[in-house]
């Protein structure tokens, strides 16, 4: 469903742990260069300049195959460690090497020179301190070093339009951490408002009225003008701090000879060009204070006319491997739940039935898609459009080459029975051939059966191909193909079943902004605009039971329809972090948490780190609880910080007397949409909809409310509770408030004949995760 991105740097360092040297070797390639260009800057000769590099990675080689070291941001780690192995090398050899440079800007003094002392104690310092790794990586890489996000692309493991939106986040992030710390050295009261709404300001976010009132303020206030002069131009303020912080005063020496090099970077060539972009008000104070930095970070270029020698060999030293943990035993076994088989009554046929002639129509489609290495679901639905009943159908199913059926049961000779997915209605499977035989007794004039199995489709399976029936009843016959075969990458069904059938979804987040921090309260309601964003806020974990052992909770309200039963059930849930595990999940009307286990578990890469999505099947669980009440979840695998997310969904598929006879579909996604991938088509494989409006529920991870451009199509009309220019808005079905980073959303659309769902999204990148749709079947 998505193409695996190129080995990150992260990657690289996580594989050179386990003892793979050809990974380190990776990563000399890419860096190599940078190293050589900081030490020429700082050593006289080229054997002096390789023999620094040479120890500096073998240093680093030592300290990962020990489990140290750094865990993503390769680059500032190495240019640190080459300052220290010159500083050291110095000292051992009493000056035996030329140090010629090195006297003159940082006598015994590693790392912090003294004409730059106090940069780190500069806000702006402590707040790119403050980020996640990943996000000072790329804030290095892009605006530190002004490396194009295609350069950068491979040693994040995303795409070129990925890295401009990380990019992006982490100076929104930046911006955020600045005025976080400015606001903790308490300011005077009537700056704080302004100071909370400055983050947005700066972006063009405010409303008419807002945007005056801080305009107005930062005119009279020289305190909030400055803030504002360095929120406005973070990049300017990375390069001017942050790169001599980590390099030193070889700064700007250091970034031309990159080029030199042949690795990408600008440096300070885009130091004044965004001020022709920002509004004339503001343009006389931001170019005085861009006049400022610049001038702050001028330092002579030292060029070496010198041509770089051949490389050196990378010495040969394989790290011990760290020993692998496994992962923790369950304290409990997973009972495998099956879905609670609802078949509708069958008619017996009238006596005018039986003076007619029956007429079956059949098709076979597959549900969603028939993906490579993926299980799925086929469909075969058959109406009796004739004057009488039928007799006993058989239907004689054929699949592709690479597709098999997933047997349930086997008996005492060895063959296989098949157990149908959701609405039984009658019908019995057994494999036969390459395929299975179903049969089910009459189907009486004007009624509709379906029967759906369970297949796996094998990663070699030819493309294209797909399945066909044959179905027979007493001299009567019809045979159809599926118009859609096997693909290499789609949405397989999770779930099908026809029937008076609802679909239902909650979920909530298990993380929101700290409470002390100004302007949470407002956040957590949906009021605060601008900082609607879990990318905003240092993320901490929401727990809202009463249970002690809980680390982290939410709830839910959920009613089943009146008269109804569960048909199926699933619990999915998301965060952003490598290793997920299990989670605790309470039913409405129960007094404990259940701890429940993933049946399969979905990773992702994110501009902001890995994330994950698991499921598990539920319907044993949720079928013996109370009709309507309040769900919990509890303690999902997840980290808190900034731009993580955490939450949960319960998806049902229920009967309901008072619906029409529809057709219901659940699928999982788990796909990346934004980015290079903004926009995604997921064709409804299967569903014969009437002109009836269908009702979708969708779960999506990591929306932010105050990136519009989100939308949701499919068929002919959309319509629903969300904002249709902001879909994705951390709004949760069954929770109040803000759903910081979870998307739980109900639609209804007119589906088309061939019927898809289509998301998009502008500036956004979320984890699309669910789509569960019921639509009333054509009569």
């Amino acid at each position: 469903m998505s193409v695996e991105p190129p080995q990150s740097d992260a990657d690289l360092l996580e594989s050179a742990r386990t003892g793979n040297a050809a990974a380190f070797g990776d990563l000399w390639k890419r860096h190599v260069g940078a190293a050589r260009s900081l030490a020429r800057q700082m050593v006289d000769g080229e054997d002096v300049v390789e023999d620094v590099v040479a120890e500096s990675f073998t240093k680093i080689i030592e300290l990962v195959g020990r489990g140290e070291g750094p865990e993503a941001a390769f680059r500032p780690y190495l240019l640190t460690v080459v300052r220290r192995t010159i500083y050291d090398r110095d000292r051992v050899e009493s000056r035996q090497v030329t140090t010629r440079k090195i006297e003159l800007f940082d006598p015994g003094v590693p790392f912090v020179d003294p004409a730059l002392t106090g940069l780190e104690r500069s806000l702006l310092a402590r707040a790119y301190l403050s980020l996640p790794e990943r996000w000072r990586l790329v804030l290095w890489h892009t605006q530190v070093e002004n490396t194009k996000p295609a350069d950068v692309a491979p040693m994040l493991g995303l795409s070129a339009n990925g890295v401009a939106a990380l990019a992006y986040r982490a100076r929104e992030g930046l911006r955020q951490a600045y005025l976080q710390m400015h606001l903790a050295g308490a300011p005077h009261q009537a700056c704080r408002p302004v100071l909370g709404k400055m983050g947005a300001y700066v972006r063009g976010g405010l409303t008419r009225r807002d945007n005056r009132l801080v305009d107005e303020h930062i005119d009279d206030c020289g305190e909030c003008r400055a803030v504002f002069l360095e929120l406005a131009d973070v990049d300017q303020g990375l390069r001017v701090i942050v790169g001599p912080l980590f390099v030193g005063p070889f700064y700007a020496a250091y970034v031309a000879g990159l080029a030199k090099e042949g690795v990408t970077g600008g440096g300070l060539l885009h130091a004044l060009g965004w001020i022709r972009r920002a509004p004339k008000r503001r343009q006389a104070a931001l170019a005085g204070g861009v006049t400022v930095a610049v001038a702050a970070a001028a330092v002579v270029v030292l060029a070496s006319d010198d041509q770089p020698l051949p490389p050196r060999a990378l010495p040969t030293i394989v790290p011990q491997p760290s020993p692998v943990r496994p992962d923790p035993e369950p304290a409990q076994s997973r009972p495998r739940h099956k879905p609670r088989l609802v078949p509708p009554p069958v008619e017996a046929p009238t006596p005018a039935e039986q003076s007619g002639k029956a007429k079956l129509r059949a098709s076979i489609q597959p549900l969603g898609a028939l993906v490579k290495a993926e299980p799925g679901i086929v469909a075969v639905r058959l109406r009796n459009k004739g004057k009488a009943a039928s007799e006993e159908l058989v239907a004689l199913v054929d699949l592709p080459e690479g597709v098999t059926l997933v047997p349930t049961h086997a008996r005492g000779n060895g063959v296989g029975t098949v157990e149908p997915v959701g609405t039984v209605d009658g019908w019995s499977c057994a494999p036969e051939g390459g395929g299975a035989r179903c049969v089910r007794g009459p189907l009486a004039a004007g009624r509709t059966t379906a029967v759906f199995l369970r297949v796996e489709v094998a990663a070699h399976a030819p493309e294209g191909s797909g399945p066909a029936v044959r179905v027979s009843s007493a001299g009567v016959s019809v045979n159809a193909s599926a118009s859609a075969g096997v693909k290499a990458e789609g949405a397989p069904a999770r779930f099908a079943t026809d029937g008076k059938v609802v679909v239902r979804a909650v979920g909530n987040t298990l993380l929101t902004c700290p409470a002390e921090h100004a302007g949470c309260g407002e956040t957590r309601q949906g009021r605060e605009q601008g900082r609607r964003d879990n990318d905003l806020w240092p993320m901490v974990a929401l727990d809202a039971d009463d249970v002690p052992s809980t680390r982290s909770s939410s709830s839910a309200r959920l009613r089943m329809p009146d008269g109804g039963r569960v048909v199926w059930a699933g619990l999915y849930w998301s965060g952003s972090v490598k290793r997920p595990g299990p989670i605790k999940f309470r039913a409405a009307g129960a007094k404990r948490y259940r701890n429940v286990l993933p049946d399969q578990v979905v990773r992702r890469q994110l501009p902001s780190g890995p994330g994950y999505q698991a499921f598990a099947d539920v319907t044993e669980l949720v079928s013996d609880s109370a009709r309507k009440g309040t769900w919990w979840a509890a303690d999902a695998p997840m980290r808190e910080g900034v731009s993580e997310h955490a939450g949960w969904s319960l998806v049902v598929i229920a009967t309901d007397p008072r619906r029409p006879y529809s057709q219901a579909l659940v699928l999982d996604a788990a796909t990346v949409v934004g980015g290079d991938e903004s926009h995604l088509d997921l064709p409804l494989g299967g569903l014969i909809p009437a002109a009836s409006p269908a009702d979708i529920e969708l779960v999506t991870w990591e929306g932010d409310a105050d990136l519009r451009g989100d939308r949701v199509s499919a068929g002919t009309s959309v319509g629903g509770d969300r904002d249709e220019g902001n879909v994705f808005d951390s709004s949760s079905n069954g929770a109040t408030g803000m759903t910081f980073g979870v998307d739980v959303d109900s639609f209804k659309a007119t589906l088309a004949d061939q019927p898809s769902l289509k998301i998009s999204t502008e500036r956004d990148v979320v984890l699309f995760g669910v789509a569960a749709v019921s639509v009333p079947a054509r009569s």
